[in-house]
């Protein structure tokens, strides 16, 4: 059946990260893609007109930000621990990634398809990083979020996820942690 990436697209809503956590909020994959795609263009207007440096468009990392769990529409999320245990799995899981998004492409119109290609196979490096990067962040900031609302389930993968974030030391990176993260933790009326 031809162009059902769209509709395909719109299943992103029934795949649930976090899988092994209790949650005190559920999380899908198209919630997480939206604030990943929101941090990754924050990050790179950050480095591009905050601290002066070189880099990918703030545009072109919002939108492959917005693409960059599509594959698990047909994989499902596989949990972190699982997925990272070893070379082995984590290199195998990557290519299962690759070939689901390859599969999505298939389901595109023939005229759209090399416009998603980059979207899908993250093609570009630097935008790779920033993704990246923004996807990290995102799982920190979900883990503030669980701990604020007294969820210590989250208290381990807290601390992995800060020092990842730590490990990366890119400066945009380094801003936003310093200038914006605090308020994850606030209470509306400290937002206020």
């Amino acid at each position: 059946m031809e162009n059902t990436f769209f509709a395909m697209l719109s299943r992103m809503r029934y795949i649930g990260r976090w899988g092994l956590m209790r949650n005190t909020f559920a999380e899908n994959i198209q919630e997480h893609s939206h604030q990943v795609a929101v941090l990754a263009h924050a990050l790179a207007l950050i480095r591009r007109e905050v601290l002066h440096l070189e880099g990918p468009s703030p545009e072109a990392c919002a939108a492959a930000a917005l693409f960059h769990d599509a594959s698990e529409i047909l994989t499902g999320d596989l949990p972190t621990p699982i997925k990272y245990d070893n070379p082995d799995i984590r290199d195998a899981y990557h290519q299962i990634e690759r070939v689901s998004s390859q599969k999505l492409l298939t389901m595109l119109p023939e005229a759209l398809r090399e416009s998603y290609r980059p979207l899908l196979l993250a093609s570009d490096e630097e935008v790779r990083r920033i993704v990246k990067t923004a996807d990290k962040l995102s799982a920190h900031i979900k883990c503030i979020e669980e701990l604020k609302a007294g969820n210590s389930e989250f208290q381990s993968a807290a601390g992995q996820t800060r020092q990842a974030l730590d490990a990366m030391a890119l400066p945009e990176l380094n801003w936003f942690l310093e200038t914006c993260l605090y308020p994850f933790a606030a209470d509306l009326d400290e937002l206020n």
